[in-house]
């Protein structure tokens, strides 16, 4: 019994996920769901900026339209950094491409090479030949990420079968917001007979993903109110001894899944 205009207003208070399932209820709710209203509170603000940097154009009718198409992996800044909003929430996720990344000697081709791959969705990715000092380091500020969220960082990486190197220390990760800084370790080679430092069941493991990439999490960081630079690592500079055959396709930084 309530006009359309205050069916919208109300969707427009609830998330993407929950607008779609109220759809379902009836053709009122239907109507006032396809409303550029309620899809332009969904979008988030910078939303025109994000389209100014995709590398190919999006065609679409409406804000409804164009949310669903920001749902999907898209590539920003010439084809360095891949884009998109979670489906269910509207949060924004970026990738990082290894090229986005600052990576120690990594223009050095005794130490790096750059390959394209058709697994890859950036135009290459970084290969680790030969080095004794491993150093990669990623930056993002808060004001790109949607506010009031904690967020994951995510080292994207595959591992050859040819790897070797990293059966004797572990990998140091760190996550630096301002001055405040978290840490972890992380295994990449068997674990018999390795020096560790911290007690079992303390460090991170490698996941698979649904791309067919592995992924290991650096730590989680809050986006709040202030706009800051925070800054992710990995490291195993301790070490003396030659390491190889990571590849390296970038940093995932996306919303925390909340479990209760």
């Amino acid at each position: 019994m309530l006009p359309e205009h205050c069916l919208s207003e109300i969707l427009s208070l609830t998330s993407p996920k929950d607008a779609l399932r109220s759809s379902l209820v009836s053709t009122s709710f239907r109507s006032a769901i396809e409303s550029d209203y309620v899809w332009e509170r969904f979008l988030p603000a910078d939303y025109g900026d994000i389209i100014s940097r995709l590398r190919n154009p999006l065609e679409f009718s409406s804000k409804k339209e164009l949310f669903l198409c920001l749902c999907h992996p898209l590539l920003l800044d010439a084809g360095t950094k891949s884009f998109k909003l979670e489906k269910s929430s509207g949060k924004k996720s970026y990738i990082l491409s290894a090229k986005e990344l600052s990576i120690t000697w990594g223009n050095d081709p005794i130490r790096w090479s750059w390959i394209s791959s058709a697994s890859t969705r950036f135009s290459t990715a970084a290969v680790l030949r030969a080095t004794d000092w491993l150093e990669i380091q990623g930056k993002i500020r808060t004001g790109m990420l949607t506010l009031n969220t904690t967020y994951g960082a995510y080292v994207i990486m595959k591992i050859s079968d040819r790897a070797y190197g990293f059966d004797s220390r572990p990998l140091e990760m760190s996550i630096e917001v301002r001055d405040r800084i978290s840490s972890g370790t992380a295994f990449l080679g068997k674990q018999d007979g390795m020096e560790k430092e911290v007690n079992e069941g303390d460090w991170e493991v490698l996941r698979g993903r649904e791309d067919g990439w592995m992924e290991i999490e650096l730590g989680e960081f809050f986006s709040g109110e202030d706009d800051e630079e925070v800054t992710m690592s990995l490291r195993e500079v301790k070490g003396c001894q030659l390491k190889g055959g990571l590849v390296i396709e970038g940093i995932e930084i996306r919303p925390k899944t909340i479990r209760f």
